[in-house]
């Protein structure tokens, strides 16, 4: 039983450890990238919207994340909260 509990905590340490949201990612993102540039070096986003032609797209969540809005496919804005 013990054995199961910390190759559970080891899993799930690593999964944390893993997120791409962070300050080192957030500085490879340029204006004028591509969707696709972008979620190579993010991954998939957590969430996106659109209004008046601009997708606002999200990776993280509401205590640490980066949200990059697109136009035309292409990077417009960038901003970040939280990010070590």
């Amino acid at each position: 039983m013990f054995r199961r509990l910390v190759v559970l905590a080891l899993a799930v340490a690593l999964l944390a450890g893993c997120s791409k949201v962070t300050m080192k990612n957030y500085a490879k993102l340029k204006s004028g990238m591509t969707t696709d540039e972008v979620n190579t070096i993010l991954g998939e986003p957590d969430s996106c919207s659109e209004a008046l032609f601009v997708r606002s797209c999200e990776w993280g969540n509401e205590k640490r994340n980066i949200t990059v809005n697109f136009v035309g496919g292409r990077v417009v804005l960038l901003s970040s909260h939280n990010l070590k």
